[in-house]
């Protein structure tokens, strides 16, 4: 249970916040381009009215508080109460616009990174932890939500209301604007070189969130051996010392996030500070109208809140951008194992299965000898009959049925089904005249009938009854609580190991599929029960091409032919009997569990 944050790293690409932001806008945001367009000509109507509410302070003083002009007084009213009317009603559209778009991207991005995981190689699946994956829905998608929404605003609603309120400005003084905008260069480098910094730092973040969902998803998984061993205090401990990881990045977060705000404030203090002086002068020396020098200070003071709002925008940025960098890269990994351009459909019959010179290694790139999983390979799984793979663990004999459904791919030879290639063929059409029962049984928190009705969805209840019968599991599932409609729990908890194993053999009954792939499917079962699905599996296999492996060999004594693997090589093949008098590896093990000691040692896989 060691963390291994080599294996679940994503590694970033090298593309830069532009480009990043472009692929961003281009394949997550463009289609709602008009929505966009609306909520920007609501950003328009709210920056005007922003600027209106400053120019009025001109009239409002001059004619109102000095000239004390009584006709003036309910135009100027009527136009404030306008100006705020239009601003409420705009900006309340495009909250709701904008907030659209940001779930949208959160929904499609969620949704279109699902449909290409699941058809990625299930190497991805070994090498990265799920929680890793998760992180990747919740925490990343989220936070490039977040990013997307306040740069849309910012460079939208607070940009417009800066542009019209300095047009205010210029308006009214355009040399104390000029004065006003003298420290804004300034601001600009330091606020760059934070959003670098909060780039690296939101990664980081990232990576360790990620970790940390492993981490909770290995503890609540793993709770019975957890308790058992007495290792409550040593993962709280690994807990204790991520989430302290954790707190120490976001804590720099906050402090690279809060640094932008004073600096923009010190200076803005500054040029307001030098407007009133000057401008005050002028005031004092008549050469400008107080109303004037009003309107012109309120719109410098109403154009800081949408500035300082755009000082944030780098910093907020970069963290999305560091949060889409993890999603495109992997959204940007392509499968390896994919159907070929002028694949055809494997027809739907029990062909044999045949194994040609077949070479393979999980590490890449390994082709020696003692780095394969299967060594030069060659057997045959005749049409219609029961083909047994037996011998000690690590033999090869998992693989073997890993590269059945094209798992994954030999690195040299061939497979093949009915004399065909199997990387040929459609994957779709391969696999679905494959039905795979293995001792590792996987269900869903779902009710009894769909997890049997995933071997085949389109099935009656009827039908999803009859195979539950074939495989002795309609008894104890007419013993539940709801019976068929019952809902399992994750990984089927509520229910014991040999029945879970019945479930997955019902499924494998309702697929109906012509070659069954039968992967120690009885290692669960009580004697009684057992011999039920033995009587089944019989029936089932009548007609069929089967494969089996073995770990009890009294399950696999009438098989048809026996092939034995030794360290990734078929080292014997033939008959029961025949394999006993040869006196190799097979009678070996089967003197192992049949011997004067009646000691039972499983040749496992």
């Amino acid at each position: 249970m060691s963390r291994k944050t080599d294996r679940t790293k994503i590694s970033l690409t090298d593309e830069n916040s532009i480009s990043l932001m472009k692929r961003v806008v281009g394949e997550l945001v463009r289609p709602y381009t008009l929505r966009l367009v609306l909520a920007g000509f609501c950003m328009v109507l709210v920056a005007a009215a922003t600027a209106l509410s400053a120019w009025l302070m001109d009239p409002m003083v001059n004619k109102i508080f000095i000239e004390k002009d009584l006709s003036v007084l309910w135009l100027v009213a009527g136009a404030v109460v306008a100006t705020f009317f239009v601003k409420s009603v705009a900006t309340y559209a495009q909250e709701v616009m904008i907030g659209y778009v940001g779930q949208r991207v959160v929904a499609d991005t969620q949704a279109r990174l699902y449909r290409h995981l699941i058809n990625l190689d299930l190497g991805l699946f070994q090498d990265r932890h799920s929680g890793t994956l998760i992180s990747h829905f919740t925490f990343d998608i989220n936070t490039m939500r977040n990013a997307v929404a306040n740069a849309l605003v910012g460079l939208g609603r607070d940009s417009l209301s800066v542009i019209f309120l300095v047009a205010v400005m210029f308006y009214q003084e355009w040399l104390l604007a000029c004065i006003t905008f003298v420290v804004a260069p300034l601001s600009a480098y330091p606020i760059r070189q934070l959003g670098k910094r909060m780039r690296r730092v939101s990664a980081q973040t990232q990576e360790e969130m990620g970790s940390m969902t492993t981490l909770l998803t290995q503890g609540f998984q793993g709770i019975r051996m957890i308790k058992s061993y007495g290792l409550e205090e040593h993962e709280t401990g690994r807990v204790q010392q991520l989430v302290e990881r954790i707190f120490g990045l976001n804590y720099k977060g906050i402090r690279v996030k809060a640094a932008p705000q004073p600096i923009i404030d010190f200076l803005g203090g500054v040029a307001v500070a030098a407007v009133i002086l000057y401008g005050g002068a002028r005031v004092i020396e008549g050469q400008t109208s107080a109303g004037a020098f009003f309107s012109f200070i309120a719109a410098t003071l109403m154009a800081y809140q949408p500035l300082r709002a755009l000082g944030k925008i780098n910093t907020n940025l970069q963290e999305g951008l560091a949060a889409a960098q993890r999603v495109f890269a992997l959204l940007d990994r392509q499968p390896t194992i994919r159907t070929a351009p002028e694949a055809k459909a494997l027809p739907r019959a029990a062909g044999a299965v045949e194994f040609s010179n077949v070479r393979f290694s999980y590490a890449s790139g390994d082709e020696s000898e003692q780095g394969a999983a299967l060594n030069d390979v060659s057997f045959e799984a005749p049409s219609g009959r029961v083909t047994a793979l037996v011998g000690p663990s690590g033999a090869g004999k998992s693989t073997v049925f890993s590269m059945i459904p094209r798992f994954y791919d030999p690195g040299s030879g061939e497979v093949r089904v009915n004399g065909v290639d199997i990387r040929t063929v459609t994957l779709e059409s391969l696999r679905d005249t494959l039905a795979i029962v293995s001792q590792d049984v996987v269900l869903f928190d779902d009710t009894v009938i769909n997890n049997i009705r995933f071997g085949r969805l389109g099935a009656s209840d009827e039908e999803v009854r009859a195979a539950a019968r074939a495989a002795a599991a309609d008894e104890f599932i007419s013993a539940l609580p709801n019976g068929y409609e019952t809902v399992i729990g994750e990984q089927g908890t509520k229910l014991s190991g040999g029945q879970r194993q019945r479930l997955a053999i019902a499924r494998a009954i309702l697929k109906d599929a012509p070659i069954l792939l039968l992967d120690e499917a009885t290692s669960a079962l009580d004697t009684e029960s057992e011999r039920q699905i033995q009587n089944a599996l019989k029936d089932l296999m009548t007609g069929r091409t089967t494969l089996v492996i073995a770990h009890r060999l009294s399950t696999i004594q009438h098989a048809d032919v026996i092939h034995v693997f030794d360290a990734g090589k078929v080292v014997e093949s033939g008959t029961h009997e025949a394999l006993l008098e040869k006196e190799g590896l097979y009678a070996h093990l089967h003197g192992l569990q049949f011997g004067p000691a009646d000691t039972v040692v499983r040749a496992g896989q």
